[in-house]
């Protein structure tokens, strides 16, 4: 079903375009670096990002409700819901890595029905409508028809964002593909989409992380899940598994799951 919702694109876009130069000239600096509570990176580009887009969104969109990174939500119990992360690979951006990027996203009751990612470094703009195709630059994106788990590659961020028990499984994952590329950050959907990568598997996120990438992944023709196979939508998380089709995605469900289903086995 396709939804109009061609001025929220515009205001997504328009949120990308303050974001931009804000993180370029941050990024061409030596920055100083604080640690949140949970010991994460943070660094005063994030900070103004988030405020500039929380403050245009304020005066665009008074009755909207906000989900950020960096500040207080609010009215995450409203229909409409925005959700921002300012710089999403945060330690790539202090590295001078250009893997870093800015998502929106637009929830309606909950439901991820816009998605925008931004890479500032790299000129690329993916943006997405629920039910509408997905597109980088204006370019229509494919995921691939790859059907065979044996040949595909999975992108995440880092083996340390999998507790103990995740890291078990994922490796049970690991031994049916071809290739597991780290250090992807939201670029590794970013090659899903362009059908450079077969899939993503992610844990340890938060709302902020995931909901723009789910209009994306679907207006490509991926699937996009938790690691039990349900809908990832406001108060999902922390993980995801993102796949080019669905047979791609039932079988690494399966690999997921093995051991749940008593079909472990040393390979």
């Amino acid at each position: 079903m396709s939804l109009d919702l061609s001025r929220d694109l515009a205001r997504a876009e328009a949120l990308a375009d303050l974001a931009r130069p804000l993180a370029l000239a941050a990024f061409a600096q030596s920055l100083t670096v604080d640690r949140k509570a949970d010991h994460s990176p943070v660094t005063e580009a994030d900070r103004a990002i988030e405020a500039t887009l929380r403050h245009a969104l304020a005066r665009a969109c008074p009755e909207d409700g906000i989900l950020g990174e960096e500040a207080a939500s609010s009215g995450l119990e409203r229909r409409r819901v925005w959700a921002i992360d300012p710089i999403d690979g945060t330690r790539a951006f202090i590295l001078g890595i250009p893997l870093f990027s800015t998502l929106i996203a637009l929830c309606l009751d909950g439901v991820p029905v816009l998605g925008l990612m931004d890479f500032p470094a790299l000129n690329q703009r993916y943006s997405a409508i629920r039910g509408q195709p997905s597109r980088c630059n204006g370019l229509r994106l494919r995921t691939q028809a790859n059907t065979r788990l044996a040949e595909a590659t999975y992108c995440a961020t880092s083996p340390e964002m999998f507790t103990r028990a995740e890291q078990d499984r994922v490796a049970h994952l690991r031994k049916g593909l071809a290739d597991m590329r780290y250090g992807t950050d939201a670029f590794g959907v970013a090659a899903l989409l362009a059908g450079r990568a077969q899939g993503v598997v992610e844990s340890d996120l938060r709302p902020f992380d995931f909901l723009a990438s789910v209009p994306l992944i679907e207006g490509a023709g991926g699937v996009v899940s938790d690691w039990q196979g349900a809908a990832l939508r406001l108060d999902s998380g922390p993980q995801l598994l993102a796949s080019a089709n669905p047979a791609l995605h039932e079988a690494a469900l399966a690999r997921l799951n093995a051991q749940d289903r008593g079909l472990w086995s040393e390979e």
